[in-house]
């Protein structure tokens, strides 16, 4: 047998595997909604809600940094292609200095919260 029939037999049983366990994983949350006791959904009704607190992503917990660092790095791209190492660092050093004056002076820091 030719050595590309092989591979896509198995490339086909690989994927045919793949999108068994995908529609396996999808049946049972729909499953499980749908044989939910009525009596235990009244009953979570008149639960009283407490507000958990969800845990912050590393986006949110770093965006300051990550924002200056981002606009850091894209200053020293742009600086690189005009003038070489020396116009990366001016770039990096520039790019660093726009990033922060955003993040710490223009950026809006409060957003209204809706409930």
């Amino acid at each position: 047998m030719n050595a590309s029939l092989v591979v896509q037999k198995i490339k086909r049983s690989v994927a045919v595997v793949l999108v068994l366990l995908i529609i396996g994983f999808a049946v049972e949350p729909i499953s499980s909604v749908v044989s939910a006791h009525p009596a235990a959904a009244a009953a979570a009704q008149t639960r009283t809600r407490r507000r958990v607190r969800r845990h912050r992503s590393f986006w949110k917990k770093h965006r300051d940094k990550l924002t200056v660092a981002g606009s850091a790095l894209g200053g020293a791209a742009i600086g690189g292609i005009a003038g070489g190492k020396k116009g990366a660092a001016i770039g990096s050093l520039a790019g660093a200095g726009t990033g922060a004056l955003y993040t710490y002076k223009i950026r809006k820091r409060h957003r209204h919260r809706r409930y």
